[in-house]
């Protein structure tokens, strides 16, 4: 038998072998990497959907710190104009008022005169 009529031979062959593993390395790096990449992107995803959360939770915040800020101020203004009354006008002992509170209704802010 000639060299010819063997067929493959060892040079070709190993060729062939390093071509495939090296085929296979690229393969598997790129596997990995798109891996990599998919898992990256999930962790991004939670961050930013915690992100969104926080910024909510944070408007809703300021604006609960502003209703009790407004609600101070309105108080204040209601106590100093209590105490500004209570130094211009003496204090009589006997005041009947002309009707009898309800309580219950003022405390559901529900009074009808």
């Amino acid at each position: 038998m000639s060299p010819k009529e063997k067929g493959i031979t060892l040079g070709v062959l190993s060729i062939a072998l390093i071509s495939m593993a090296i085929i296979l390395i690229l393969a598997l790096m790129k596997v990995y990497l798109s891996n990599q990449i998919y898992h990256e992107s999930r962790k991004v995803n939670i961050i930013e959907a915690e992100v969104a959360s926080l910024k909510e939770e944070n408007s809703i915040l300021k604006m609960k710190v502003e209703k009790l800020k407004y609600k101070s101020r309105i108080e204040d203004r209601i106590f100093s104009i209590e105490e500004n009354q209570t130094q211009e006008k003496p204090k009589r002992s006997h005041t009947i008022p002309a009707k009898p509170l309800n309580t219950k209704a003022l405390w559901e802010g529900t009074v009808h005169d």
